[in-house]
């Protein structure tokens, strides 16, 4: 099994900045690929982007250019900066780690921009 978990959401004004970090713990030699997503009210979840073991990335259209993803020192974590944020960015983000079992998700961190 794998847990995993999120921090770092926060209030910030729009064209600020939050940097979101996703640790994992237990068996994570087998995860093979971490995703920022997010869930806003009413809304289904969705991602925003991704890392592989390999270091592959993928972005949303909708973050290009303002997030990034990328590992910490600690293979087992991942951060999420992002920059230029939007009221429309407002949601709570999930770290998703992904194993040969299946997706094992965080409790996610709530982020709110002010317009």
């Amino acid at each position: 099994q794998v847990q995993v978990v999120e921090t770092g959401g926060g209030l910030v004004h729009a064209g600020g900045s939050l940097r979101l970090s996703c640790v994992a713990s237990g068996s994570v030699l087998y995860i093979n690929a971490v995703g920022w997503y997010r869930q806003a009210p009413g809304k289904q979840r969705e991602l925003d982007a991704r890392i592989t073991n390999s270091g592959n990335t993928y972005y949303e259209d909708s973050v290009k250019g303002r997030f990034t993803i990328s590992r910490g020192s600690a293979e087992n974590t991942v951060y999420l900066q992002m920059n230029s944020l939007k009221f429309e960015d407002t949601a709570v983000y999930y770290c998703n780690a992904r194993a040969y079992w299946g997706d094992n998700w965080g409790q996610g961190t709530q982020v709110t921009v002010s317009s």
